[in-house]
């Protein structure tokens, strides 16, 4: 076929015919049938002819004649190869039959291991879960033990942060306490200074009122003192009494006295306290002695005067 000239419309060639390959394909199948043919009628074979004579020993006779030979077997045609067996059906399994009913003795032997089998579970499963049950306490007892130490140590450090607290607090009040003694005490001892140099500048203004009524001669003669006021004498004993605290007893015979001698101010300020006759008693001596010291100033006379000395006797009766 000549190529298209160029700008030529395009056309489809012509189906080519299909009788030369229909033809071969028949051709192929005779080839195969007469090579089939050909195999099975050369492995066919001819059955081989079987020949036998009878001969009868006692009686002779005439020989028979001879009969015509059999006629050639016909060969009758080879048959064709039988198809493949079909595939053998699967047989269904065999039903078992129920087993035949035991004798009742065998029926209690298996119901007693069935049992047996029943409580060897059971109990089996009674230790399973008695060991479950000890490993969760144990474990619960490991989970308390650890709370109550971290517990414990928390108490611990806030126990330690509380008393650093309170030595903080208690060393910030010592030291208040300090500095408020010093001050206090500073300001007794100022208190207690200015309190002296006034008292004894009363007792120089009454030394000099007495040097002055007596005289300037400078030496003054030793006079007996006024007869003793019963009320002054009767005011002093009376806060002298209510001043001492005595818890001992009052009731030892001869009843024990003690003296002091007492010097004051002419405010009533005391200015010592000195045993002279002890009651043979040191309790009730310091007892009497501390409340002639807490009862300063002691009371004045009606005019407002003091005696300088004074002579302070008490008994334990007076204590009754």
């Amino acid at each position: 076929m000549k190529p298209a000239a160029a700008g030529a419309p395009y056309r489809v060639p012509p189906e080519p015919s299909r009788l030369p390959a229909f033809l071969l394909a028949v051709a192929v199948h005779a080839v195969l049938l007469g090579f089939l043919w050909f195999g099975i009628s050369w492995q066919s074979n001819e059955p081989v002819a079987v020949e036998a004579e009878v001969w009868d020993m006692s009686v002779q006779s005439a020989a028979a004649p001879e009969l015509p030979p059999p006629p050639p077997p016909k060969v009758e045609p080879q048959p064709e190869p039988e198809p493949a067996p079909p595939p053998r059906p699967v047989e269904p399994p065999p039903v078992e039959r129920p087993a035949p009913t035991p004798p009742p003795d065998i029926n209690l032997q298996r119901e007693k291991e069935r049992k047996e089998q029943e409580k060897r579970e059971l109990a089996e499963k009674k230790e399973l879960e008695q060991k479950r049950k000890e490993e969760q306490r144990k474990q619960e007892l490991a989970e308390q033990k650890k709370k109550e130490r971290e517990e414990a140590e928390r108490e611990k450090k806030e126990l330690a942060k509380k008393e650093a607290d309170d030595k903080k607090k208690a060393d910030e009040k010592k030291k208040a306490d300090k500095l408020a003694a010093e001050k206090a005490a500073k300001e007794k001892a100022a208190k207690e200074k200015a309190e002296a140099a006034k008292l004894a500048k009363i007792a120089q203004d009454e030394l000099k009122r007495i040097s002055g009524a007596m005289g300037t001669s400078g030496s003054a003669a030793k006079s007996t003192a006024p007869k003793a006021d019963a009320g002054y004498v009767a005011a002093i004993t009376a806060a002298i009494k209510s001043a001492t605290a005595y818890g001992g007893s009052t009731t030892m015979p001869g009843n024990p006295k003690a003296v002091f001698k007492v010097e004051q101010l002419p405010t009533g300020e005391i200015m010592s306290v000195r045993l002279v006759k002890s009651s043979g008693v040191p309790e009730f001596d310091r007892a009497v002695e501390n409340g002639i010291k807490k009862a300063s100033p002691l009371p004045k006379k009606k005019d407002g005067t003091v005696e300088r000395t004074l002579d302070v006797n008490f008994s334990m009766k007076d204590y009754d």
